[in-house]
């Protein structure tokens, strides 16, 4: 239904389809904010459009009608699945029935959450409904197979990344590569200002050798339970050898910052600044420059402890030196470990020229490998600076105009339907 892009257009996309209906899924908080930038880019040229779908608060804020709250059909991997999949699979029925019916779209845009959005994709295109996806599935890393399935399911793909726009055109699938809205938002860091916002001052507590480490264990309550006690016996070990160290801890929500409370233990011997989600900065005008609490925390310190996903690219966006931990449940990883194409997880090892974030996965995710490999970043200024003229040149290569770029796509793949 829809020829291969490269992302240009004249930004008028759809003609004369002022009223445009744009059905939307997202499925978790990253979707939220990628569906919401790409409704704005949308109203922008198309004033009369009409949105739906299941979404958050930004997708809500942009003038989404939220037909289903996103974290109804959330999960990673095998946890939770079992509990939640009736009402997954009951919201997906309803879905369809709703944009099959009187509530037909113009277009589907199925946002990340390829495990619920490809399924109903496929059953919407069946029924002559014009289907993007955003944000492509790691089929280059694994469970290939999937290929199949997005040829069926999706009418053009948009991509964050160039190499994954580069694998669906050598396969045949529509795509264009959209760049990444991070990419976009995110301008040169500004350490000192970042502590300033943060009110933590430019050498920590005033005695020149103040050194700042940002720990983010997740968002979801099964990443933070797995991580949060062994980052913070990790912040104990490097405190030992540097004992000016101070660590800065921002909630993605007030869910995140309950299930570390329950699942880090006693935190109170440790130098610890926790960032609350509603946290606002000291110098907002100054400081905070539309920064999150986690990117602030990310562009304020000195090394960066993630778990791999969004926080990983942010690090590398804000050009921060950072190692990657991360543990799944049992199932998943060994699943993962049958079917994966590539030795290294986190998408900057994936953008880079050769890996260089050091990655703990699984087994290797302790506080001791994950306190050595911090020590060794910040016993290593030259290896710090390496770091970050990579990260500089990595950022330019995805600074594309994503919202922009996927609201033509979409309003392409609307016309040609």
């Amino acid at each position: 239904m829809a020829g291969d892009g490269d992302g240009s257009g004249d930004g008028d996309g759809g003609g004369g389809m002022t009223g445009l209906r744009v059905a939307l899924v997202a499925g978790e908080s990253s979707g939220d904010q990628l569906a919401a930038g790409l409704i704005e880019a949308l109203r922008a040229r198309r004033p009369a459009c009409v949105f739906s779908g299941v979404g958050g608060p930004r997708m809500a804020a942009a003038g989404c009608e939220i037909l289903f709250d996103m974290e109804r059909i959330g999960v990673i991997g095998l946890d939770g699945l079992a509990t939640k999949l009736p009402g997954i699979l009951s919201i997906r029925r309803r879905l369809f029935a709703r944009f099959a019916g009187a509530g037909r779209p113009d277009v589907f845009v199925g946002v990340d959450a390829p495990d619920f959005n490809l399924a109903l994709e496929g059953r919407l295109r069946r029924a002559g409904i014009a289907c993007a996806h955003y944000v492509s599935p790691t089929v280059w890393a694994w469970r290939a197979y999937r290929l199949r399935k997005i040829r069926r399911s999706v009418d053009h793909m948009l991509t964050l990344f160039p190499f994954e726009a580069a694998f669906y055109r050598a396969r045949g699938v529509p795509v264009t590569c959209v760049g990444h809205p991070l990419a976009d938002r995110i301008e040169a860091p500004q350490r000192a200002a970042a502590r300033r916002a943060l009110g933590l001052g430019d050498d920590g507590d005033g005695d020149g050798d103040g050194l700042y480490i940002a720990l983010l264990p997740g968002s979801r309550r099964s990443e933070i339970t797995r991580l949060a006690r062994v980052f913070m016996d990790a912040a104990r070990r490097i405190v030992a050898r540097h004992r000016h160290a101070r660590f800065i801890l921002p909630f993605a929500n007030a869910a995140a910052a309950e299930s570390f409370a329950t699942a880090a233990g006693p935190v109170h011997d440790l130098p610890l600044r926790t960032l609350p989600a509603d946290f606002r900065p000291v110098d907002s005008d100054a400081g905070a420059r539309g920064r999150t609490p986690s990117q602030l925390a990310l562009e304020a310190c000195d090394v960066g402890i993630v778990a791999s996903g969004t926080a990983a690219l942010e690090a590398a966006l804000l050009r921060r030196a950072h190692l990657v931990a991360y543990k799944l449940a049992a199932p998943s990883y060994h699943l993962m470990r049958r079917l994966r194409r590539v030795d290294y997880y986190s998408m900057p090892n994936q953008l880079l020229p050769r890996p260089l974030v050091p990655e703990l996965i699984q087994g290797r995710a302790t506080a001791a490998n994950i306190a050595a490999e911090a020590l060794a970043l910040l016993d290593d200024p030259a290896r710090v600076a390496a770091l970050e003229r990579h990260f500089a040149a990595m950022h330019q290569s995805l600074k594309l105009g994503a919202n922009e770029r996927a609201a033509d796509a979409v309003l392409r793949l609307a016309e040609a339907a």
